[in-house]
């Protein structure tokens, strides 16, 4: 169920990300956060997809592992191309009036920019932080470019251990909830049929042992 899940986890490799000081790393990040996030236009969304791809390129991951990072965002990727594509509106004459479905040519637009934005997002921010940087190499980023807070008695340390805890224990988390799923599955636990309220439930037998397991 959880498998394919793949954020958080580390993959060692000699690629020049892997090489590159992760506070370096960091910093690039939060300017490609800030570029991605100001992509209004298509040649900015072009820009970002482009610088995107040579992260990707030059990060020396695999494409089967950059989709499995993706994948547990499909759901939401897929809600907010709807949500932009029917409810965009504008002057223009729609493409499409049929009954209540209206869609315009600037509904598509937006979401093709905004499907890309979310993606580029999350595969930018997996190849520099999560796959290419060690749980403890990103510790120490943390704490080496936060320490200037410690004048103001800021507890660096401790927030950049808390965070890089975080991020190393979401792998060991999910492959506990598989073990527990497997185990309802084997008591003949069903999470797929039924309806919304139906499957909300019988999430509790894997939620309640979780949070036990987590402590």
């Amino acid at each position: 169920m959880l498998k394919d899940v793949t954020f958080g986890q580390y993959y060692p490799g000699n690629s020049l990300l892997h090489k590159t000081d992760p506070r370096i790393k960091m910093i690039i990040l939060i300017e490609y956060l800030v570029i991605v996030l100001a992509a209004t236009t298509e040649i900015a969304a072009l820009v970002s997809l482009s610088f995107t791809l040579f992260l990707i390129t030059v990060s020396g991951i695999r494409f089967s592992v950059l989709i499995k990072s993706v994948k547990p965002l499909i759901f939401v990727l897929v809600f907010t191309a709807v949500i932009n594509l029917f409810f965009t509106k504008a002057d223009t004459r729609p493409l499409v009036d049929f009954y209540f479905i209206t869609i315009y040519k600037e509904g598509i637009k937006t979401a093709v920019m905004m499907l890309l934005r979310l993606v580029s997002l999350v595969l930018g921010t997996s190849v520099l932080i999560s796959f290419t940087t060690s749980p403890l190499e990103l510790t120490d980023a943390i704490e080496s470019l936060l320490s200037p807070l410690k004048a103001i008695k800021v507890p660096v340390h401790e927030f950049a251990m808390m965070m890089s805890i975080a991020l190393r224990f979401i792998p060991t988390l999910i492959e506990e909830t598989n073990k527990i799923i497997s185990a309802q599955k084997a008591r003949c636990a069903d999470f797929e049929s039924g309806n919304i309220l139906k499957r909300v439930k019988s999430l509790i037998p894997i939620l309640i042992p979780l949070f036990v397991s987590s402590i």
